[in-house]
């Protein structure tokens, strides 16, 4: 899944305190109809789901997904501090100038549970989104839109760098750097392996469970992409834009850019530069 494909619906957000004096413990059971993301920093209690009981510490985070019971136990003794996110979301893709929405209740690439280490960020993300919600001055729902989405970057940043293979997502940046840095030019598979040491099954491997993409169409997407800013910025032929992007071939250039962009580039350059 990828996550630059997916619109948010921002049900409602807040924040708890549980800290009622002499009160012992609250156990809550819930099955949402949406997604819900919990960030505790700090308390004690429990939560509980697919039989699964986890203790509640600072720094955790926890994923619910629709249809799917799961039970909170609180000990007001010892204070929680806990923010909540209640959100629905679509996936959105564009294609030959028409959208496409895909309504989604699928559980999002989260585990359930799990603890950050060095969540600053993460906590001031939420505190930010929280009060923005709450505060509902105007602007407030898009503005917690895109701090939603920032928040899903800090968390997806946070977990690699937690990630035993977190080296091997650096190799993969770098690869993607490398790309970047070459886009004019024809490079293959085994170019690409060669940059960071590694063979080519084994790249292919990581950097589609990374991106979501297989190597070279990632490579050739960013090629798009040039192309089309060439076409509408620099009012390039089709011709001057597949050799200024390595490709020996027209015709193979336009099969790629119409695979991916649903038009043809004469197409895109027609409707999108001159207006026909």
């Amino acid at each position: 899944m990828i996550f630059s494909k997916l619109y948010f619906h921002i049900h409602y957000c807040n924040f708890r305190k549980s800290n009622v004096p002499g009160k012992k413990s609250k156990k809550v059971t819930r099955t949402l109809q949406h997604h819900e993301l919990a960030f505790f920093t700090e308390g004690k209690g429990s939560f509980t789901i697919n039989g699964k009981r986890y203790p509640i510490k600072g720094g955790m985070l926890i994923y619910i997904c629709p249809n799917v019971q799961h039970f909170f136990e609180i000990d007001d003794e010892e204070p929680v501090d806990i923010q909540t996110i209640h959100f629905s979301y679509a996936s959105i893709n564009f294609n030959d100038s028409k959208w496409d929405i895909q309504n989604n209740t699928d559980m999002l690439p989260l585990q359930f549970v799990q603890v950050l280490k060095d969540y600053y960020q993460i906590s001031d993300l939420f505190k930010k989104l929280v009060d923005s919600w709450n505060s509902k001055l105007p602007g407030y729902e898009f503005i917690t839109k895109t701090l939603l989405q920032q928040l899903f970057i800090a968390i997806y940043q946070n977990i690699k760098k937690q990630n035993k293979n977190y080296s091997t997502s650096l190799k993969v940046e770098k690869v993607i750097h490398y790309m970047h840095q070459n886009v004019n030019t024809k490079v293959t598979l085994t170019d690409l392996a060669e940059v960071v040491q590694l063979s080519s099954t084994y790249l292919s491997r990581i950097f589609k469970d990374t991106t979501g993409y297989s190597v070279i169409g990632y490579f050739n997407k960013i090629k798009m992409d040039k192309a089309k800013e060439l076409m509408i910025e620099g009012n390039h032929k089709v011709k001057e834009v597949a050799q200024a992007l390595g490709f020996t071939d027209e015709f193979y250039f336009s099969r790629i850019f119409k695979k991916m962009e649903g038009v043809s580039p004469s197409e895109f350059n027609s409707k999108n530069v001159h207006g026909v």
